[in-house]
């Protein structure tokens, strides 16, 4: 009798996203960690405080911080508050990700080339999660770390910004 064959187990609590850019390391880390990186190919507006302080937009941001962030082709009430867990100032940048788990950047050299890897974990493992913050932050992802390649290699911001333009995978 042939053994039967089992399939290896898929881990649902995580997801890694790399992505090659031509561009200086520290820029792409200040493109994750100042409010005004983070909004030249992410956010529309990004809100952080420090001890109840609203940061200045080219604050570098540090653990603890806490933030509130809106997107292009959403109303103010698609908000996303959380905090930040990790930020050395060279290339490793964390944060939370509301309930959809956390949030790591790491900026390296890999092949000689600059790579950004994204790395988002304790996702929680009911289906709703798996379908909502594993499949689709994974897709989510996917976009904003190609519009980062593209506007740090000057190209175009690729962000939907009509709040009246639904479905489209460019918000």
């Amino acid at each position: 009798m042939e053994e039967e064959k089992k399939q290896p187990q898929y881990d649902w609590s995580r997801f890694v996203k790399r992505v090659n850019i031509n561009t200086d390391p520290h820029k792409a880390y200040q493109s994750w960690a100042t409010p005004k990186g983070l909004e030249n190919w992410f956010l529309r507006k990004a809100v952080f405080t420090r001890e109840r302080l609203m940061l200045k937009p080219e604050a570098d941001l540090k653990a603890g911080d806490e933030y509130e962030w809106y997107w292009h082709g959403w109303p103010d009430e698609m908000v996303e508050k959380g905090r930040v867990l990790e930020a050395n100032g060279r290339d490793r940048f964390g944060f939370s990700f509301g309930k959809a788990g956390n949030v790591t950047i790491s900026v390296k050299k890999e092949q000689g080339q600059l790579l950004v890897e994204l790395l988002q974990e304790e996702i929680p493992l009911d289906d709703y999660s798996r379908y909502l913050y594993h499949l689709g932050c994974s897709t989510g992802w996917v976009f904003y770390m190609t519009n980062l390649k593209s506007v740090l290699e000057g190209g175009p911001d690729l962000r939907n910004r009509d709040v009246n333009l639904k479905n489209v995978i460019t918000a």
